[in-house]
């Protein structure tokens, strides 16, 4: 094979030129960055971020019941996660993986309803008590 047929892979000469230095600032909106206090350090909205989807979160985003179930299931223990009210199918995939990180198993959002392997029941409440739900334990 020839050599004047490959394409070279060592990058070239460059740009020679930056494409963005002639770009400016001007006539663009700013950005609200949100002022600090400057006793506390924190933000000034007073709205507190969720650690999972990071959007204002109240200080209780409504109770949401957590079951160990095994029927159906070949004998495995499941725990399970329903009663989500208000948050879409997203923010259910962005808990579901923090709860599999955080529990080291596998896990999957069905029907709204969050499945994790296992019995993880006390991990998932600590983990649903930071994104401001009311974790309450069901079904024995």
């Amino acid at each position: 094979m020839s050599d004047h047929k490959k394409i070279a892979t060592d990058g070239g000469n460059g740009l020679g030129q930056n494409p963005f230095g002639a770009l400016t600032a001007a006539g663009l909106p700013q950005m609200n960055t949100g002022s600090a206090k400057p006793e506390t350090g924190k933000p000034d909205s007073g709205a507190i971020r969720s650690p999972v989807s990071g959007v204002p979160n109240q200080k209780n985003r409504g109770r949401v019941e957590i079951r160990r179930e095994t029927g159906g299931r070949g004998g495995k223990t499941v725990t399970t996660v329903s009663g989500f009210v208000g948050i879409g199918l997203p923010e259910k995939e962005t808990l579901c993986k923090k709860m599999r990180g955080a529990c080291g198993c596998g896990g999957t959002v069905k029907d709204g309803v969050i499945e994790i392997q296992g019995d993880q029941r006390e991990k998932i409440a600590a983990i649903l008590t930071d994104a401001g739900f009311r974790p309450v334990f069901a079904g024995g």
